[in-house]
């Protein structure tokens, strides 16, 4: 069976790319998806007012609703790397297991990031979910997710279906939570974010083609 991986690059908006469909038969798909403007996703069992929507329209962000769970995460042009993985039920990768799904990922992530000499790890546990993780994606630790010295980088959400998983993935290179803490009700603009947001995460610090391109040569065979 051909387990190569089909590679596609897109610009768009994220509420498009929240609603693409699983390709039929599913086949392995890495999908690097950049955003042409600002946007705010909330998870698929979030409230519509988890986030201020006048807020949002006044800072020129979209708020959009992506079909897995997990909670909110802002998308700006050239501060993190999306990038969506497709397995089919098939895949020797997949796994019934819902909280060990995603453990692969996490693992592709991590051999990515030692590419650039940065020693990552990813939670095989429970959910964490701290302060502030019901709101706010990159405050709460989820199994496949990967942190650097204790912080996380990158965050995971699967959408699955019975012949089908997409794994939604956010790598960060930057991590400033003020605008995305104000949108979810923590504080105001002009209020100093929260340590247990501040330093929830932690940005990668490095160019987006250089972690997409890692990214890709880390696919396993």
């Amino acid at each position: 069976m051909d387990r190569r991986w089909t590679i596609e690059r897109i610009r768009g908006d994220a509420g498009t790319f929240h609603q693409r469909d699983l390709p039929a038969p599913p086949v392995r798909s890495l999908w690097l998806l950049e955003v042409d403007r600002p946007a705010v996703v909330l998870g698929s069992a979030q409230p519509a007012d988890a986030v201020d929507q006048v807020l949002a329209a006044a800072q020129g962000i979209d708020v959009v609703r992506r079909r897995s769970g997990g909670a909110a995460v802002l998308l700006e042009p050239g501060r993190l790397v999306w990038a969506d993985l497709v397995i089919g039920r098939d895949d020797p990768l997949w796994h019934d297991d819902v909280g060990r799904a995603a453990w692969w990922v996490g693992e592709l992530w991590a051999t990515a990031l030692r590419q650039f000499g940065i020693a990552a790890t990813v939670h095989r546990g429970p959910l964490q979910r701290g302060e502030y993780g019901d709101r706010v994606c990159f405050a709460g630790l989820g199994p496949g997710e990967v942190q650097v010295a204790g912080r996380k980088v990158v965050g995971v959400s699967q959408r699955r279906t019975r012949d089908a998983a997409r794994f939604q993935t956010a790598a960060l290179l930057q991590w400033e939570p003020g605008v995305l803490a104000a949108l979810c009700g923590i504080g105001r603009l002009c209020d100093p974010v929260p340590p247990a947001l501040a330093d929830a995460a932690v940005g990668l610090g490095l160019a987006a083609d250089e972690v997409a391109a890692a990214m890709v040569s880390a696919l396993p065979a």
